[in-house]
């Protein structure tokens, strides 16, 4: 998998750094939380997606909403609340494609993403928004393109 990844954009939401301990104590503590909801969050079902960092090359796990998709895969919105810029996540998932796991229901399993485009980006974004409106303010809030991903089982 390889994507031309979509640019930052110049407004949208203040996004927490995952930088300090204070964060990355929270986002441990959402994980647990999650999991112990049935892998779910605001009305949202929950995915763990793991990548290999850029900078570090160590293992990073992310909780994100999940939305069905065709033939078992799942799609994803790289939105960060309507930040400015991308998550980190989305930086790893393009950095090391071939490295990207996700967990779904207790299994774990590898997985190849693609990014959505056209009007395949177009139709998934509908479902989306759709089954979860909350995403239309997050693109309300920024000038980016919210980047879609389709994760298969590889």
């Amino acid at each position: 998998m390889s994507f031309e990844k979509t640019p930052s954009g110049t407004r949208g939401s203040r996004a927490p750094s995952r930088s300090n301990a204070f964060t990355r104590f929270i986002s441990r503590t959402m994980v647990k939380s999650h999991r112990r909801n049935g892998d779910k969050f605001m009305g949202m079902d929950v995915l763990y997606l793991t990548t290999v960092g850029v900078k570090t090359g160590q293992k990073r796990q992310n909780p994100l909403a999940r939305f069905p998709d065709r033939d078992g895969s799942w799609l994803v919105v790289a939105s960060l609340g309507g930040s400015a810029r991308n998550p980190s996540w989305y930086h790893n998932l393009a950095a090391h494609p071939d490295q990207v796991w996700i967990e779904v229901a207790g299994d774990h399993f590898r997985v190849t993403a693609e990014q959505l485009d056209g009007e395949a980006r177009e139709a998934a974004w509908q479902r989306i928004i759709e089954s979860q409106p909350r995403y239309a303010g997050y693109q309300a809030k920024t000038d980016r393109v919210l980047p879609i991903l389709r994760l298969s089982p590889a």
